[in-house]
């Protein structure tokens, strides 16, 4: 799925996000990068459509997100857990996202028993906890299988890593590289832990206050680069003097 953003503003107090142009093609896997508050989860909810932008537009496929909705029918996102019904437990909720996106049964159990192994203490299938019950963890692995299980053609996850034990975070970044190579999907990915956004994105863009200071092809020297540029512009000031 193409990604253009133009002239794209939105304002909060004395924040501003400006982007005056930004394009993913098709099949591209972009990591978004910066510090708390510089700005990547309002890209992700105004892709969304999640929040009105002040000015410009976000297009995928060419359509206006504001005004379309065929694109909501091939994108699977995950930014927090205000996307989970918690009254539910897990199994009910991965029923009512395939239901959601037409799914019949028998696609839902196909699909979900890729993910089966994802769970250690609650498995799929097999808990009748409530969502709102679980670990963080395991309520973040929740909202990421549902937003993958559907097979989209455009994935947009915040902060997919976190709380996530270390097999699981390695079981997600397979997972999303696998995506991505057989079914061509466009993925948007905002992560702290730059050596799993690298590991998962073609490209990684850097948001400073609100703009876009870095757009560049991952390499086997993205990492390093990432770790010095974030080492040497946030280093604490010293005191004059």
């Amino acid at each position: 799925m193409l990604l253009q953003a133009e002239n794209l503003r939105k304002s909060y107090g004395d924040f501003e996000l400006s982007i005056p142009d930004l394009t993913v093609e098709s099949g591209t896997s972009i990591g978004f990068v910066g510090a708390n508050g510089a700005g990547k989860t309002t890209v992700l909810r105004l892709v969304l459509d999640l929040v009105e932008a002040d000015q410009g537009r976000v297009l995928l496929d060419g359509g206006d997100v504001s005004e379309t909705t065929e694109w909501k029918e091939a994108t699977g996102s995950y930014l927090s857990e205000r996307f989970l019904i918690d009254f539910l437990t897990p199994d009910e909720f991965f029923a009512f996202v395939g239901d959601v996106y037409g799914l019949t049964e028998e696609e839902q159990t196909d699909r979900l028993d890729q993910y089966r192994n994802f769970f250690t203490d609650e498995p799929i299938g097999k808990t009748t906890n409530y969502i709102r019950d679980l670990s963080q963890g395991n309520r973040n692995k929740v909202g990421l299988i549902g937003a993958l299980f559907i097979e989209p053609r455009l994935v947009v996850l915040d902060e997919p890593f976190a709380s996530l034990d270390p097999r699981s975070q390695i079981q997600l970044k397979r997972r999303l590289q696998a995506m991505q190579r057989a079914n061509d999907v466009t993925m948007l990915v905002s992560s702290h832990d730059l050596g799993h956004v690298t590991d998962v994105s073609d490209r990684i863009v850097v948001i400073e206050r609100g703009s876009i200071v870095r757009d560049v092809k991952t390499t086997n020297q993205t990492l390093n680069d990432l770790e010095a540029y974030f080492a040497e512009e946030h280093q604490p000031v010293e005191p004059a003097g």
